[in-house]
């Protein structure tokens, strides 16, 4: 059975993880401190506890999960307090955020090809970046939709 010290250490391994891939420090150790803990829901101030920080701290990363969609309040009777949890199938909906940023580069990459000569090199490299992006963006619907179909069977 892991310890209480064990799973401490592999959460704060996975909220370095989670940095070190873009995500605000402080986000991700709330995030990680959300999907390793055995209760339900937290509130702000037992994440601020759990994470020995202060809990305006914790608002802001909890402001900024909320907006992507990693994170809900919820309501919890006879509670006062704010409640917090992973939203359900949070990780295909921050994947799907990604399109924004897919359709972001394909209009770059588009304008970048208007505006570059035919024949020079920019226009190339322009034309493949918008080139990927297209390719990707077409692919990211399936790719959800195939795994929510995976999520479901798992489910049953």
């Amino acid at each position: 059975m892991p310890t209480a010290e064990e799973r401490r250490e592999t959460a704060e391994q996975l909220a370095l993880t989670l940095s070190e891939h873009g995500m605000q420090r402080m986000a991700a150790r709330v995030m990680a401190a959300v999907i390793f803990t055995e209760q339900p829901t937290l509130t702000q101030g037992e994440l601020a506890e759990e994470l020995a920080v202060s809990t305006g701290a914790v608002s802001g990363a909890i402001t900024m999960l909320t907006s992507v969609g990693l994170v809900e309040r919820v309501p919890a009777a006879g509670s006062r307090r704010d409640h917090y949890r992973m939203r359900d199938d949070a990780w295909a909906r921050l994947f799907s955020r990604q399109n924004e940023v897919l359709e972001a580069m394909v209009r770059m990459g588009r304008r970048g090809v208007e505006v570059t000569a035919e024949d020079g090199c920019a226009r190339s490299r322009l034309e493949e970046m918008r080139d990927f992006y297209e390719f990707m963006l077409g692919e990211f619907p399936a790719l959800i939709e195939r795994w929510h179909r995976h999520r479901e069977a798992k489910l049953r």
